[in-house]
């Protein structure tokens, strides 16, 4: 039997890429499950993903709170009688306190769609495509008080079209997001993503196509 490790995902929006966690772990083989979803958010569509799931869910508004360290505390709580060993953050749009990062210190994850160090912050699409870039992508990392830092699990690298647009871009690089996310996962899961000097060491067997080079020259 498979030894899993227990999710948190915390989101507050449509929770895709909670989805292709809660994907991931229905397949038996795979090494987590999740145990706890928490929204910011009381009406998030991902609640509703969680609840159609029967997946423990629970809406912490941080507007109820007089601070973000309450906020936050009440989180943890929630996070720890879930018995959560790894917090997956997956479009959860708040910031997060020093305090609640040095608490899950190693044991919070974030997805950002951006070749990190590239691109930090918000409005990634539109920066990208004002920026003239020619490839894009998502990347997995550990969460640091500074935000989008951290170390880097895994990237995936996508080209931006000459028609792209912010939508467009973004709606592939989602599709990247998906594949990443669980990715990532499960080579925590699996000892074989570990942190050395605030680098992620990885082991065991990996491969990677060609490498992609963007625009390539079509040969006649």
């Amino acid at each position: 039997m498979v030894k899993k490790i227990k999710l948190g995902v915390m989101l507050s929006g449509r929770g895709t890429n909670f989805q292709a966690l809660l994907d991931a772990c229905l397949n038996p083989n795979f090494p987590a499950e999740i145990g706890l979803v928490v929204s910011n958010q009381i009406n998030a569509p991902g609640l509703v993903r969680a609840k159609s799931s029967n997946i423990p869910s629970v809406s912490i508004p941080h507007q109820n709170y007089s601070n973000r360290r309450l906020f936050e505390d009440e989180i943890t709580s929630k996070l720890r009688d879930a018995k959560v060993e790894l917090v997956c953050l997956a479009g959860f749009m708040r910031i997060l306190t020093s305090h609640f990062v040095d608490e899950w210190h190693n044991k919070i994850i974030n997805i950002h769609p951006s070749l990190l160090p590239a691109f930090k912050g918000l409005n990634t699409h539109e920066r990208v495509l004002s920026e003239g870039v020619r490839i894009s992508g998502c990347s997995v990392h550990y969460v640091r008080a500074e935000v989008d830092t951290g170390p880097i699990i895994i990237q995936a690298a996508v080209p931006v079209l000459p028609t792209d647009n912010p939508k467009t871009l973004s709606e592939r690089i989602l599709l990247a997001e998906h594949e990443c996310y669980p990715l990532a996962v499960e080579l925590i899961a699996n000892g074989n993503a570990t942190i050395q000097n605030n680098t992620v060491i990885l082991s065991g067997n990996f491969n990677c196509s060609n490498n992609l080079i963007n625009p390539l020259k079509i040969k006649k």
